[in-house]
């Protein structure tokens, strides 16, 4: 008993040292003083966040020296650099020009063009999703991979541990027999280990395809069959990546690099490039976040973008559970006259988040922001598109888990041509729509206002 109150009392002094919210701590440290078993043993899960060895590995990585080399090989987009100087800030790395940018809609499309980019994969294939399920498109995936690695191509495959954890040992020993490195992201970090409890809350949702540092993929996809819309229960899965050629692909696979060698302990080779491939003329920016960042950084650049809106803000989000500052950025945005949208899925996938997503939507309809239900299957695309001036693609969605919680990837576009595409998808997602009224939320049913509003209050960990 006495050894549960002292782990109480350690973790109310890391509370009170490191709160984020006045309102969130008391009721930790209330719970910690009144009931410190279990309290205690969940807040290693929820409350105690410690990636101070992610960090000092991206240090290690020489992310700070990105862009110095980057200058040195004029990759650098200055002007549109200097016009995001929060997003910047924030990714540590600059836009980087000389990309060429195609935009993937939906499952087939995606997995067709990563599996043609496998096949042409030369030297090395860096491979990373949140789920890899052990069915149809899993085993065409690692069919690939091994085929590719027999080839002599090193490929590496890092998925995260939670968000896969139905894998069969078989899945992955097969592809690990053929050559092919495979390792989950918190292996080296298990639940028995010191520090190993407050590791699981934190995942690594990021989703990315690097071939030969030349080409890459990200998005909202991961490698299920539900994602070609063959579940029964979804059809149709609405889901958004995109191909980006040149450097920028660069910039995804350093951060694939921070993530192995943290899930690993071992550090990918890297040669710096005498050149870089330029196929196209677009900048993009490679945005990693997650709880190692000093600062919230996600949110941070996410808020910036909605306070410049001045004509439109279109955010596509699959869960919508947004922070305080959030909230006020979109009311306030709303009140200069701003085209705030927000699609969000008709069906649920996780029933406690869809509910507090219906909690934030509806408070989000009483103050006048448009609120769209996406009815043609299930909508699980991560995409913000402000002005005319910049969108984002990515595996961010609009909650704390993704802002604060989950390793995350988004790529920031700037250019007229990519603009426009998403443009025009999210224009046709919103005919697959229908808009949440006011009078639909008054007339709510209170049994389910309740279920709610209650959900809402786990907001901090959805």
């Amino acid at each position: 008993m006495a050894a549960i109150y002292l782990l109480a009392f350690v973790c109310a002094v890391r509370e009170i040292m490191y709160s984020r919210t006045s309102q969130g701590s008391i009721a930790w440290l209330l719970s910690l003083a009144l009931l410190p078993f279990p309290t205690a043993f969940l807040y290693l899960i929820f409350g105690w966040k410690l990636f101070d060895d992610y960090a000092t590995d991206r240090i290690r990585n020489g992310r700070a020296a990105r862009p110095l080399r980057a200058k040195d090989l004029s990759l650098i987009d200055t002007e549109t650099s200097s016009q995001w100087p929060v997003q910047v800030k924030v990714s540590e790395v600059p836009f980087l020009t000389g990309n060429e940018v195609e935009v993937l809609i939906d499952g087939r499309a995606t997995f067709d063009s990563i599996f043609a980019g496998i096949e042409k994969a030369q030297h090395y294939l860096l491979v990373q999703f949140y789920i890899v399920r052990d069915d149809r498109l899993g085993e065409e995936l690692a069919e690939r991979l091994i085929e590719r690695a027999k080839a002599g191509v090193r490929v590496f495959l890092l998925y995260d541990d939670i968000g896969s954890s139905g894998m069969p040992k078989r899945f992955r020993v097969r592809m690990r027999e053929a050559g092919v490195k495979v390792a989950g992201f918190n292996q080296r970090h298990k639940f028995l280990k010191i520090y190993g409890p407050a590791r699981i809350n934190y995942r690594n949702h990021r989703k990315i395809v690097v071939v030969d540092g030349e080409v890459a993929w990200v998005g909202g996809h991961n490698v299920g069959v539900e994602y070609l819309g063959e579940d029964k229960h979804f059809g149709r899965w609405r889901d958004t990546h995109v191909r980006v050629s040149g450097p920028a692909a660069l910039g995804c696979a350093l951060l694939f690099r921070e993530d192995w060698e943290w899930a690993t302990g071992e550090k990918l080779p890297a040669t710096p490039p005498e050149s870089v491939p330029t196929p196209g003329t677009e900048s993009v920016l490679v945005m990693g976040s997650g709880p190692a960042d000093k600062l919230e950084e996600c949110a941070i650049a996410f808020t910036d973008v909605i306070a410049q809106a001045r004509e439109r803000i279109w955010i596509v989000s699959p869960y919508f559970v947004p922070d305080t500052d959030v909230r006020t950025a979109l009311f306030a945005a709303q009140l200069r006259g701003v085209d705030v949208r927000v699609m969000l899925p008709e069906k649920p996938d996780h029933k406690l988040v869809w509910l507090a997503s219906i909690a934030h939507a509806d408070a989000m309809v009483e103050h006048g922001i448009s609120i769209y239900r996406y009815t043609s299957g299930f909508l699980h695309q991560k995409v913000v598109l402000m002005d005319d001036r910049i969108a984002t693609i990515g595996s961010v969605n609009f909650d704390n888990r993704s802002f604060a919680i989950n390793f995350e990837i988004t790529l920031w576009f700037t250019n007229h041509r990519t603009i426009k595409a998403v443009e025009t998808m999210v224009l046709e997602d919103f005919n697959n729509c229908r808009q949440v009224g006011l009078e639909e939320v008054r007339k709510r049913p209170l049994p389910m206002r309740f279920l709610a509003q209650a959900a809402r209050l786990f907001s901090p960990v959805l």
